[in-house]
């Protein structure tokens, strides 16, 4: 990472929570954030990507701060766009603003799109970045809202989370199948507000058949987050007729390359697996996990249904071992939140087939 003061440091994460504010609007583009610095150093525009075909994020920051950005400093989560598409190239808007320098977090992967530092490097601007290699990410930073997208470009298919809430010997459910309640309710704000924020939830047909779950992402009081992921049900088994998540996406496959290349299709880059064990074991099995959300009460069930099933009809050894970075580590109440990603983006048996 390049160091930065402390003033800058906190322009980038105010930058980084403009982009998690439009992260699940903006597929198949990057949810980023933009914060534009006055002479003094004082936030004066903040700006975030729009959904597609509209501004992004630097020039929303740009008509936020108006002409209090000239002279000012720019701070950006990905390389500015160099090329005229929908809307036209941000790295020319900077320098038309008469922004004096850009700090950018991540290096666009694009070959049409990136390039914006050399242009504005050859146009006067002092530019610093990127500032971290996504395939390399330091323990303890928390993930960034464009990281799903980048990893996606890489991949050839959407970011997969599983996320999963559990007791601290490892149980979602109870040996009868009641698992409702196990977190607080400060986890399960937080597991709602991070489904507002995904293009797509993804839960196995068993689940759909025991639980009957709404799978809406829904604030406090019951009321639904104005984005709302596509709901996807996986597996063999059909719906049930009273089923609360009609009308979703059924696929009756077990095929997950399947699932992805139809989700990529759609022009789904991030999604959460929320349920159940065998799903999970099942993305596991396959290398497609990228991150890991999980969720633990501090309590005991001795014996139950596992978080992640056993089972699965596959022979591990020790050095096959699947390593993750621990990337954040939050209290909800009474619970834990510990969320991980690959050490690196990974190459071999994630891509899907045939792209």
């Amino acid at each position: 990472m390049i160091p930065l003061d402390r003033v800058l440091e906190d322009a980038v994460r105010r930058a980084d929570a403009a982009g998690h504010t439009v992260r699940g609007t903006t597929s198949p583009n990057p949810p980023v954030g933009a914060v534009v610095l006055n002479i003094d150093g004082a936030v004066v525009g903040v700006g975030a990507t729009s959904p597609p075909g509209g501004a992004h994020a630097e020039v929303n920051a740009l008509a936020d701060a108006g002409e209090r950005a000239r002279g000012g400093t720019a701070v950006v989560t990905l390389e500015p766009c160099n090329h005229t598409g929908r809307t036209g190239p941000c790295s020319r808007a900077l320098v038309e603003a008469g922004i004096a320098r850009v700090i950018f977090v991540f290096a666009d992967p694009g070959k049409v799109e990136g390039g914006g530092a050399e242009f504005l490097r050859g146009h006067g601007v002092e530019v610093t970045g990127p500032l971290y290699d996504p395939t390399d990410m330091p323990a303890g930073v928390p993930v960034f809202s464009v990281e799903p997208w980048l990893a996606a470009q890489h991949l050839g298919r959407p970011y997969v989370t599983v996320k999963y809430a559990a007791t601290m010997d490892g149980f979602a459910a109870a040996t009868d199948g009641t698992s409702q309640w196990i977190t607080g309710e400060q986890a399960r704000e937080r597991v709602h507000l991070d489904r507002s924020r995904r293009d797509a939830i993804l839960v196995g047909s068993g689940t759909v058949a025991a639980d009957n779950p709404r799978l809406t992402a829904r604030r406090p009081d019951e009321s639904l987050y104005d984005h709302q992921p596509l709901r996807v049900v996986v597996g063999a088994t059909g719906l049930r007729e009273d089923a609360a998540v009609r009308p979703a996406l059924h696929m009756p496959t077990r095929d997950l390359q399947e699932v992805l290349r139809e989700l990529a299709d759609r022009g789904v880059v991030d999604v959460l697996v929320e349920g159940g064990p065998h799903l999970a074991a099942a993305f596991i099995a396959a290398g497609l996990v990228d991150a890991v959300e999980a969720y633990t009460a501090p309590a005991l069930l001795g014996a139950g249904l596992p978080a992640v099933a056993a089972g699965v009809d596959v022979q591990t050894t020790i050095s096959g071992i699947q390593q993750f970075t621990l990337r954040e580590v939050a209290t909800l109440g009474r619970d834990v939140l510990t969320v991980m990603t690959r050490r690196c983006l990974p190459s071999r048996g994630a891509r899907i087939e045939g792209n």
